[in-house]
């Protein structure tokens, strides 16, 4: 009888300690999102500071949260700070390396040093993960457009309007491409329906019309 109670006490002190330990999980993880959420909302009113404190608490508790940075290197993005924004990146892949957006940023980091190469590489893995990733199709086509590969971008701009009809920047640039071709009257189909899309586009037309 003794020894089948000492069983059972120490079955209770599992229990008890496997609740403790789920409980400390549990209370860890509010943590994280708190503080992941302090810093979202101190990035969305420009306080930059406070974003990268908070996300560095996140990263203190969960160093591989992708998520956390992500979001630290788009803050350093706008700090300016570009190598520590490239490194966040690239840090998120490391963890997760299926982490479309990651490698979309990285290749918008990239783009920025003037890193074309490896900005496509980057636009290309990301729409290897997620083929309907309209903004790295946009910018992939950029890209082209540079080039002068002129065929190439279309294809990516038309991409863009295939599966977001209503992206005025794809209409925009599939003008763009129409009239380095001198198809003036598709360019101008082209951007006039951009403009019914979004009439922020008229300052750039103003040129044109």
């Amino acid at each position: 009888m003794e020894r089948c109670f000492l069983i059972f006490t120490v079955i209770l002190l599992l229990i008890s300690c496997a609740g403790g330990s789920k409980t400390e999980k549990k209370d860890k993880a509010l943590i994280i999102e708190e503080h992941f959420q302090l810093a979202y909302s101190a990035a969305e009113r420009g306080d930059l500071g406070e974003a990268v404190t908070e996300y560095r608490k996140v990263l203190e508790l969960d160093s591989k949260n992708a998520k956390a940075h992500l979001n630290l290197g788009i803050v350093y993005g706008r700090q300016e700070k570009w190598k520590k924004e490239i490194s966040e990146y690239e840090k998120a892949i490391r963890v997760d390396p299926n982490f479309a957006e990651a490698h979309f940023n990285l290749g918008v980091a990239y783009q920025g040093r003037g890193k074309l190469k490896e900005a496509m590489a980057q636009y290309q893995r990301a729409l290897q993960i997620y083929p309907n990733y309209v903004e790295a199709h946009n910018n992939l086509g950029i890209l082209y457009f540079r080039k002068e590969m002129l065929d190439q971008a279309m294809a990516e701009y038309q991409k863009t309007i295939d599966i977001k009809p209503d992206y005025a920047k794809g209409y925009y640039n599939i003008g763009s491409v129409y009239r380095e071709k001198k198809r003036i009257d598709e360019a101008i189909a082209s951007f006039q329906k951009a403009l019914e899309i979004h009439p922020k586009f008229v300052e750039r037309l103003k040129p044109y019309r």
